[in-house]
């Protein structure tokens, strides 16, 4: 009976390491698209925008993520659960913690850019806050990544001084729980993840307040030429990011409660929080002119050179057929 549960188990974790893989590959590709467009725009010379700057760095950011995720699965899958020492464990689980934060950050930081950009606001502080943000985009990146180091960093040196004075851990992956007790890693996250909810939230109900009233004088006005397909296709962008990023910072919330009340981390959680940035990838490109143009290019050479093929192998077999 033992035996048929441990098997049950093992296919249970085969699952879950083959969806992380899924996600993984899937977010490889689209993510890794993104970055060698703009990074190629950079090489060559072209202008690239603070946009580009922040969305590059936010697939680089879910890249990394997914990899320590899937690396998380792989030890669940095949039995490395037990160790002789916790600070590996906590290495995978901070580092994981690191890019959480890192993408909450920036995808706030790409909803304030937005809103700098296109609000229509003339107010003192707004043009104050789109001048020096709009210049220094690459120097607030750098402050999120140092600002997502150290509050990783306090979490996990709390985490080490716990280990060196002999606090009774669990040392299985599927019940790293940090003595049970552990309430600064919750703590960390709130802050980790609050404060960028809050600025993404606040950014976009501006931007989408702007854009609604400015669309609706547009309609009242009388000249039918205006083209406002720009704007609602905007407003989607906003809409369906803000239903993203809501929904990945809640996910992140259950998954961290879940384990402080019951000691226990949720793997499958995990991997819907992966799959969600690829979702969210994959609309930019949607949404993105350049980016769709790119991937409209790239998906043609690719229909080309896999017809291209088809003919030359038909044109063997009939060259072979009439010897």
């Amino acid at each position: 009976m033992a035996d048929s549960t441990e098997d049950d188990t093992d296919v249970q974790y085969l699952g879950l390491l083959a969806l992380a893989l899924i996600a993984l590959i899937a977010g490889l590709v689209i993510h890794s698209f993104i970055i060698g467009v703009n990074v190629t725009d950079w090489w060559k010379g072209r202008s690239v925008t603070p946009v580009d700057h922040i969305v590059t760095s936010l697939g680089i950011s879910r890249i990394c993520a997914q990899c320590v995720v899937t690396l998380y699965i792989f030890m669940y899958a095949f039995h490395l659960k037990s160790l002789n020492s916790l600070i590996p464990l906590l290495v995978i689980a901070f580092v994981n913690i690191f890019f959480s934060y890192t993408n909450f950050w920036l995808t706030s930081l790409l909803s304030v850019v937005y809103c700098l950009k296109i609000s229509n606001l003339h107010t003192r502080l707004f043009l104050y806050l789109k001048g020096m943000i709009g210049h220094r985009t690459v120097y607030f990146i750098g402050a999120i990544v140092l600002l997502s180091t150290f509050i990783c960093l306090m979490s996990f040196t709390i985490a080490i001084t716990n280990v060196m004075k002999g606090v009774s851990y669990n040392t299985t992956i599927h019940n790293l729980s940090m003595s049970c007790s552990y309430k600064n890693y919750v703590y960390s996250f709130t802050i980790g993840a609050f404060f960028p909810l809050l600025f993404y939230c606040i950014s976009s109900v501006l931007l989408f307040t702007s854009l609604y009233h400015h669309t609706t004088k547009m309609k009242m006005s009388s000249n039918l030429s205006i083209n406002l397909e720009t704007y609602y296709s905007l407003m989607k962008l906003l809409s369906f990011s803000f239903i993203y990023n809501s929904l990945y910072i809640l996910a992140g919330f259950a998954w961290v409660l879940y384990y402080y009340f019951y000691c226990v981390l949720l793997p499958w959680l995990r991997i819907v929080l992966d799959f969600l940035p690829v979702l969210h990838s994959s609309y930019l490109i949607y949404r993105t002119p350049k980016l769709r143009s790119q991937m409209s290019k790239g998906l043609q050479n690719v229909i080309d050179f896999l017809f291209q093929r088809e003919d030359t192998e038909t044109r063997e077999n009939i060259e072979i057929v009439a010897l």
